[in-house]
């Protein structure tokens, strides 16, 4: 069994709502949360927006490895209406974002996925 780290983040539409929505999903589908932050809003990062960010980070137990970890949490953003992915460090507004931020103790470096996240 390993701990996995996701960070989340929301600047659309109902924000507290998108996390715990976000939440339920990633707990029926990856694992049970041993953690979980507080919400915390913060000033977008990486672009200009007018719109704050509502952040948090779930523990989850899993026996999923991290590359199926991936395509669930891309899964789950585009179920709660996430349209495209940031690339190339061009960032913009969007109603989820779920990023793996550490598997254990996992270092990883590929095309697709790095951990610890960036």
């Amino acid at each position: 069994m390993a701990t996995v780290y996701l960070g989340l983040g929301t600047n659309l539409g109902n924000k507290e709502a998108n996390l715990r929505t976000a939440i339920y999903k990633l707990q029926e589908r990856i694992g049970k949360q041993v953690s979980l932050s507080s919400f915390y809003e913060t000033a977008p990062w990486g672009f200009e927006s007018d719109h704050s960010f509502l952040n948090a980070a779930i523990g989850l137990e899993t026996n999923l490895p991290p590359i199926e970890i991936l395509h669930i949490t891309q899964e789950i953003e585009k179920e709660l209406g996430r349209t495209k992915k940031s690339v190339n460090g061009s960032y913009s507004d969007r109603l989820i974002d779920i990023d793996i931020l550490l598997y254990d103790t996992l270092v990883l470096q590929t095309p697709e996925l790095t951990i610890p996240h960036p």
